[in-house]
C-alpha cells in the first residue's frame, strides 16, 4: 500500500508517516499545501490519499476536485478535524471514498485503510448520523423540475441496484436479494458508476437518494 499525505500541519504528517511506517505501509510523499499534494499525486500515483480539509491556499476540497479532474483515480480519504456534513457531503460528492477524523484512535485508521483499498467506502462511526442526513435529504427545488435526472441513463435493473447501494448493502447483499450472482452485481456497479460519472459508491447513493431512488416494497 503506497499512501500520499497532504496536510498543512508538519506535525500531523510526520506523526501520520511514523504511524504508517511502523505499521510497513509506504508513504511515497508528504505535502504542505493542495497544490504540491497535487503535484505530488501526479508524479507518484499513490493507492490511497490522506487529505486535510482545512488548509490555506487550496483546501482539501478544492484539492480533491483538482484531483479528479487530473483523473488521478487514487482512493482519497478526507482526514480532518471538521465535523461539518455539509464538508462530508461535499467530500463525498466530490470523489472522497472515505472520511475520517483526525481524533480517531490510531489503531483504527490502518483497517480503514485496509477496507479504502477493498472498494469498500470508510467514515468516521461519529459522523454516521450526518451520513444518513445526507442519504435521507430531499432533492433541490431545482432538481424537481429538471425534466432528466443523472438516473435517466441507467437500466431498470442497474436503479435496482442502485436503490440497494443506497441502503449501504454490498454486492454480496444484493446478489443474494435479487438472486443473482456477486461477479454480476459488480458489473451492474461498474456500469452504474461510469454512466453516473463518478467514482465510488457512497456518491452514487448520494445522487440515488437526491433524485427520490427508492427501494419498491413488494
Amino acid at each position: 500500500m503506497r499512501v500520499l499525505l497532504i496536510d498543512d500541519h508538519a506535525l500531523v504528517r510526520k506523526g501520520l508517516e511514523e504511524l504508517l511506517q511502523s505499521r510497513g505501509i509506504e508513504v511515497v510523499g508528504s505535502a504542505g499545501s493542495g497544490e504540491d499534494g497535487l503535484r505530488m499525486a501526479v508524479e507518484y500515483l499513490p493507492d490511497i490519499i490522506l487529505l486535510d480539509i482545512k488548509m490555506p491556499g487550496m483546501n482539501g476540497l478544492e484539492t480533491l476536485v483538482k484531483l479528479r479532474e487530473e483523473n488521478i483515480t487514487s482512493s482519497v480519504l478526507m482526514l480532518s478535524m471538521s465535523r461539518d456534513e455539509a464538508d462530508l457531503a461535499t467530500a463525498l460528492r466530490e470523489g472522497a471514498q472515505g472520511y475520517l477524523l483526525k481524533d480517531m484512535d490510531p489503531d483504527e485508521l490502518i483497517p480503514a485503510l485496509n477496507d479504502a483499498m477493498t472498494g469498500q467506502n470508510v467514515v468516521a462511526k461519529e459522523l454516521v448520523a450526518s451520513l444518513t442526513n445526507i442519504i435521507q435529504g430531499k432533492p433541490s427545488e431545482q432538481e424537481k423540475i429538471e425534466p432528466a435526472t443523472p438516473l435517466s441513463e441507467l437500466t431498470p435493473r442497474e436503479q435496482e441496484i442502485l436503490a440497494h447501494i443506497a441502503q449501504g448493502e454490498s454486492n454480496k447483499v444484493i446478489a443474494r436479494h435479487l438472486g443473482i450472482s456477486d461477479g454480476t452485481v459488480k458489473l451492474h456497479v461498474k456500469a452504474i458508476l461510469r454512466k453516473l460519472g463518478v467514482h465510488s459508491r457512497v456518491e452514487a447513493a448520494v445522487i440515488a437518494v437526491e433524485h427520490g431512488q427508492r427501494i419498491k416494497e413488494d
